[in-house]
């Protein structure tokens, strides 16, 4: 149906470069080529990527909706990404928006990173942007906000195969990477193809060679290029464009897959208000876009209305598409966490303080240590642990293996949503949506009230209701029921330093509250708080946990269903239990056209599958949002907004919300 897993490249680490350092500038053993002209590379960097590919011009007569894309192969240091971005703050209109997208096999570590562009104190606030949130070296697309106006996507992994797997269009190319003669593997007929596949009409390109092999594999791709005068000691180098670029066929094995046409976007009405909706309205407002943000209730009024949440992955220790896209989702997630403003230091919206998962069993002991032998990714990602799960959770841990999170952690959900919504093109409207309609180019979003807005675009995301209009009923959604329990700690009773799960899990108090759960009660769609629940949850966490929930009822703390607090409310899961992310399908038109397919194979160029055009969704995120739904948000608005997206193609695939249609006709037939 979609890509296979195994047509991604492994989920694991990346080599870091070897270095031999001249002051700030360094050297790459391996290919023995520096990375930066040792004599001035920002003029170099100029004049070569920025003047050949005339941006200082085309920044300033930047009009379009969407964003400028510049698209690098090898990202090195950085330079020519940074100089790229100080040339957009300087020429382009205050409205518009740069995406920056760069591949890089050898990544090199943040302290590298910092003392290579130490080099450029011109450049030195853009650096220390970048080098905050520098990710670890993990194969994939790794999304940083620069700013408002200004991201960057990096794709760790061999470039070709990178570019390969890019879900996007690019404007400007820079052609980088060390010398051809020293990395002939990367200058290959397939490189040229990939960008070709991936231009804009009438691209541009910019490169500082003019050996034979890189002339050759442009014009056969398509692109027309020119020897223009190089840099410095360089007497040429080559710029040009591509007219036309060649059709992409890479979702001919999956037709129906094929995104909507780009349209207008300029209001834009996200149906519900938890961290599906918020993350939705955040990521689109962040782009310019007026938001209008209904609610039946209140935000973070059901599910994402704990006191606190656990921002955590349970990863499968075969490699599978889910768990490629929650490990993604999980860092960009600390990424963007990191970038929201708490309304006052005394009321953190999250602590990046880590999860200890703890194995209970054999059987769990195994399957993490599978994981661990087929995952070989950074410690500061993931480690396996024994003797010091006790130091890491804080409490003592009687389990002998675990796992730990470091960069995973707790949020305050109900805060964050209220956050989030605190942009001045974000408005909330308390209202119950009772149906949709479209006309023409519009939507029209009916209240129960009786009051009807209009907008260009709807996004569902009201988890469990979701499926409740006629446009989304085809969608399988479970409704479970999730209870989490609260009790007061005493003064000098120590508690968790770290989320620490099992078969749920417990959080550090916050004001002294110690947060405990969830239970899980599949369709159940009760929200009443019950003792059961309650005992559910004082189970699991005494299984967990059995020393310390000794200690604390020695020091008077009584775990009983009598004497606890708590919340439950309704989540919101699909069979596969991954989220529904992208534009919604129109359910009877993919029908017949993949019953179509099923008799004639030859029918599949003619197949794009029709969506609902203007309508998107985003639910299913279980108990596990916090690591989900902000990055399905940039998949939702990167989309509405044409912007590169943040997953590999077959990633975003396996997001859209017709892979269950397509599922249930494979079943049925």
């Amino acid at each position: 149906m979609t890509q296979r897993s195994t047509d991604l490249p492994p989920l694991a680490a990346l080599s870091a470069p070897s270095l031999t350092w001249n002051e700030t500038s360094p050297h790459s053993d391996a290919f023995d080529d520096v990375y930066f002209s040792r004599e001035n590379g920002r003029a170099e960097t100029e004049h070569v990527f920025l003047g050949a590919n005339q941006l200082p011009k085309r920044f300033k007569e930047w009009q379009q909706s969407r964003a400028f894309v510049i698209g690098e192969t090898g990202f090195g240091t950085g330079l020519n990404i940074l100089c790229a971005w100080d040339c957009f703050e300087q020429y382009a209109p205050s409205t518009a928006r740069l995406h920056l997208l760069s591949t890089e096999k050898f990544p090199l570590n943040r302290a590298s990173l910092e003392r290579a562009l130490s080099a450029w104190p011109s450049l030195a606030h853009y650096a220390q942007v970048l080098c905050a949130q520098w990710p670890e070296a993990v194969s994939g697309i790794h999304r940083l906000h620069l700013n408002d106006r200004v991201t960057l996507d990096l794709h760790f992994g061999d470039t070709t195969e990178r570019l390969t797997l890019l879900d996007g269009l690019v404007d400007a190319w820079f052609l980088d990477g060390f010398a051809p003669s020293k990395n002939p593997e990367m200058w290959q007929p397939e490189l040229f193809e990939a960008m070709a596949a991936r231009s804009r009409p009438s691209a541009t390109f910019a490169t500082f060679t003019c050996a034979g092999i890189v002339k050759r594999g442009l014009k056969a791709a398509g692109f027309n290029w020119q020897k223009v005068a190089g840099f410095g000691r360089k007497r040429e180098m080559l710029a040009g464009h591509i007219d036309t670029p060649p059709n992409d066929t890479r979702r001919q094995s999956t037709p129906w897959f094929t995104p909507p046409a780009p349209r207008p976007a300029n209001h834009v009405a996200v149906i519900g208000a938890g961290i599906a909706g918020c993350s939705v309205a955040a990521a689109l407002a962040k782009r310019g876009i007026q938001v209008t943000v209904i609610e039946r209730d209140a935000p973070g009024a059901g599910g994402s209305g704990n006191r606190q949440g656990a921002l955590y992955v349970k990863l499968a220790a075969e490699t599978n598409n889910q768990s490629r896209f929650y490990l993604s989702g999980l860092l960009y997630s600390q990424r963007w966490l990191s970038q929201q403003v708490p309304p006052s230091s005394e009321t953190p919206l999250w602590q990046p303080c880590g999860v200890v998962q703890l194995a209970l069993g054999d059987k769990e002991a195994v399957r993490q240590q599978r994981f661990m032998a087929r995952h070989p990714l950074p410690e500061a990602v993931v480690s396996a642990q024994t003797e010091r799960l006790s130091e890491l959770a804080g409490v003592p841990v009687s389990a002998r293996h675990g796992l730990f999170y470091p960069q995973a952690g707790w949020v305050r959900p109900k805060l964050l949503c209220e956050q989030l919504l605190q942009h001045a093109n974000i408005t909330w409207k308390q209202g119950e949506v009772t149906n949709l309609q479209q006309h023409a180019n519009t939507w029209q979003v009916e209240l129960a009230s009786g009051e009807t807005l209009t907008a260009d675009h709807v996004v569902v995301a009201n988890a469990s209701l979701a499926n409740r209009f006629e446009q989304t009923a085809a969608l399988p959604l479970q409704q479970v029921r999730g209870q989490v329990s609260e009790v007061k700690l005493p003064k000098g009773v120590q508690g968790p330093q770290r989320v620490v799960c099992a078969g749920g899990y417990v959080s550090p108090p916050v004001e002294d509250v110690l947060t405990f759960g969830a239970s899980f009660v599949p369709n159940n769609a009760t929200n009443e708080v019950t003792p059961t629940d309650h005992q559910r949850n004082i189970d699991e966490l005494r299984q967990a946990l059995p020393d310390w929930v000794a200690a604390l009822e020695t020091a008077g703390v009584m775990l009983s269903p009598d004497t606890l607090a708590g919340r439950a409310a309704v989540r919101a899961a699909s069979p596969d239990k991954s989220p529904y992310a992208g534009p919604v399908p129109h359910a009877q038109a993919w029908q017949q056209d993949y019953a179509a397919l099923r008799k004639d194979a030859s029918n599949v160029p003619d197949i794009h599958g029709e969506h609902c055009s203007g309508l998107w969704i985003s639910t299913a995120h279980g108990s596990r949002g916090l690591a989900s739904a902000p990055l399905c948000a940039e998949v939702i608005a990167s989309r509405i907004c044409d912007d590169p997206m943040p997953l590999e193609l077959s990633l975003v695939d396996y997001l859209h919300p017709g892979r269950r249609i397509i599922s249930a006709l494979i079943r049925a037939q």
